[in-house]
């Protein structure tokens, strides 16, 4: 039987299984990851404001796994050798014939003082950590910024910094305390989130300027202290620090062997997925570099079109076939504002901006339409999933 290990559980990674699945129901499939659960990252920006709690966010796996007849794995990645074949974990080590990569980035923490800001993305404890801190606050100022990995600035995600930044104004005014609070987004370039495209930039600046929100642009972060951001601009006195620093690749990598890395730390990919210099090995998501244009966002989006593209093409390769799956470089992103929102999408050929109060609403909408494939519903009869213990 063949076997795939597919590593990760979070959007590229659930997207591949479903697909690997519903191509050939009888791969053995192997899911690794720490815990059985699917985090909705995209709506960690409603946990500072109250609209979501963080348990809304914890998807179990179980049914889900088992109504695809996946194994699991609980377990951290430690390492992967022998070509992509040997994935090594804390409890033993998992033997593939194929591998598809979707463990996803981590956040370059070089900033001196980077211990004293908090980066909602990193997951729902730092997004509850943020709601508490704002909670607590009578008053004082909020410092909001994203920064991108120098060597790679693709490796970002700017977005969830603009609706957090936005989410937390609306929530104070109708809380009625934004007047105690002075609001600061601070960013190296003159024109923060470039890649949403020139009209989309102008446009949230001009909502910053029309909400009474600071900006310190132009001037690259040189750290954080206790209290204050440190820019080549001058500091920034801040009694809460909201930053989130450019990506790289994941920590496993560091002891494995055989992966072409990026500038910027990630695994080179080709427009197939395929993990460059090695044989039925693909990659999804965040750990990967992608050829496309540089606007080509890292978003649960094109997680998910990249995951179909790799799953496809790796099924091809294990037949014996050629891999002529690609992906089409696409942004669709709803900046969410709490009462509304901005569309911005984007792909090779145009672009199109909208700022209306139902897109609010159409974010949360698609939300609940996306984890309903994943949310708790009977296993077909006889249906289990192999659970590998830690």
């Amino acid at each position: 039987m063949t076997r795939i290990t597919v590593l990760g559980a979070g959007f590229a990674a659930l997207t591949a299984a479903r697909r690997l699945r519903r191509a050939d129901p009888a791969v053995e499939i192997t899911l690794v990851a720490p815990s059985a659960e699917f985090h909705y990252l995209p709506s960690l920006i409603w946990v500072p404001t109250g609209l979501r709690r963080g348990a809304d966010l914890q998807i179990p796996l179980e049914t889900f796994l088992a109504r695809h007849r996946i194994r699991f794995h609980a377990d951290r990645v430690r390492a992967v050798t022998g070509g992509g074949r040997r994935v090594h974990t804390d409890t033993g080590e998992i033997r593939n014939d194929g591998l598809l990569i979707a463990s996803g980035g981590r956040f370059l923490k070089s900033l001196p003082g980077i211990e004293h800001a908090l980066t909602l993305c990193e997951g729902i404890p730092a997004a509850e950590t943020i709601r508490e801190r704002l909670a607590a606050m009578d008053g004082g100022t909020i410092a909001f910024g994203f920064g991108a990995n120098p060597k790679e600035p693709a490796a970002m995600r700017g977005g969830p910094m603009f609706e957090l930044l936005f989410g937390i104004d609306t929530l104070l005014r109708r809380q009625g305390r934004r007047s105690a609070f002075r609001l600061v987004f601070f960013h190296a370039a003159t024109e923060p989130g470039k890649r949403l495209g020139e009209k989309a930039v102008r446009l949230i600046l001009r909502e910053m300027h029309r909400r009474g929100i600071e900006t310190r642009l132009g001037h690259k972060p040189l750290g954080f202290e206790a209290g204050t951001v440190r820019t080549e601009g001058g500091e920034i006195p801040a009694d809460l620090i909201l930053f989130m620093p450019g990506m790289t690749g994941p920590a496993w990598l560091a002891e494995s062997e055989g992966f072409e890395r990026s500038a910027g730390g990630l695994i080179r990919a080709d427009a197939h997925c395929r993990v460059t210099g090695l044989e039925a090995c693909y990659v999804a998501g965040d750990s990967g570099s992608f050829p496309g244009p540089d606007w080509m966002p890292k978003q649960a989006h094109m997680a998910d079109l990249q995951a179909r593209a790799a799953a496809d093409n790796l099924l091809a390769e294990l037949a014996g076939r050629p891999a002529t799956a690609t992906f089409r470089p696409e942004l669709v992103c709803i900046i969410d504002m709490l009462d509304r929102g901005i569309l911005v999408f984007r792909n090779p050929k145009r672009s199109v901006i909208l700022r209306a109060p139902f897109l609010h609403h159409t974010k949360r909408l698609f939300e609940r339409m996306y984890l309903r494939r994943y949310r708790a519903s009977p296993a077909p009869a006889g249906g289990r999933s192999q659970t590998t213990p830690p």
